[in-house]
């Protein structure tokens, strides 16, 4: 495979800027589209199995808005990607919070406390129909995260954004974060090494 990947073209099926980042650093180019769908809607008994039905779903919301003929292309294979992530915080799974005060609440709780991310990875190869998921699960160990701290994320907004309110990568927690157990790419969204396995699967299965 050259480094620039002239034999598929890869649609990256999120909004999140991190990914777009994250795949951007892995090198790939790719075009955006996003999948409206209703997460409420889908529910598991498991983290695992909730994020990669969402993964999934998303998937199968953006292959129906994508014209049958306009990516099959002879030589290549166009790839989606589509992703989601839950925190787990004590057994119970948080998504975005739904108020400030939620927020408020979630990131207290990790104060001196633990807590994991849960992300999965679905890639569609678009030609073929195959479709490979995968899940990868990190544990984030924190110190205390003083009271201002919290008050100045939620000022500024961006952990209404973001599932369990938990963002490691932001100046403000970083320093208040004292262990992670797996890699940051796959707390912000999108597992690099994960993805370019199923990316690799994928292609192998034509």
């Amino acid at each position: 495979m050259e480094s620039n990947h002239p034999h598929f073209k890869l649609i990256l099926g999120s909004s999140s800027i991190a990914r777009r980042k994250i795949l951007t650093d892995m090198g790939y180019q790719f075009t955006l589209m996003s999948a409206d769908i209703d997460e409420k809607s889908i529910r598991k008994e498991k983290p695992e199995e909730l994020v990669l039905a969402l993964a999934e779903t998303k998937a199968e919301a953006i292959m129906q808005r994508i014209p049958d003929g306009e990516n099959i292309e002879e030589d290549k294979s166009t790839l989606l990607i589509t992703c989601d992530q839950v925190v787990v915080y004590e057994d119970a799974v948080r998504e975005k919070p739904s108020s400030v005060e939620e927020a408020r609440e979630y990131i207290r709780g990790y104060s001196k406390g633990h807590t994991a991310t849960v992300s999965s990875v679905a890639v569609t190869n678009l030609k073929t129909g195959v479709r490979k998921g995968g899940v990868d699960r990190v544990e984030i160990y924190f110190n205390e995260i003083p009271e201002e701290t919290i008050e100045k994320l939620i000022e500024e907004g961006m952990v209404l954004k973001v599932a369990g309110a938990l963002l490691i990568e932001h100046p403000l927690i970083l320093p208040c974060v004292k262990e992670v157990v797996g890699t940051t790419d796959s707390v912000m969204g999108l597992p690099k090494e994960l993805t370019e396995k199923l990316i690799k699967e994928v292609l192998a299965s034509t």
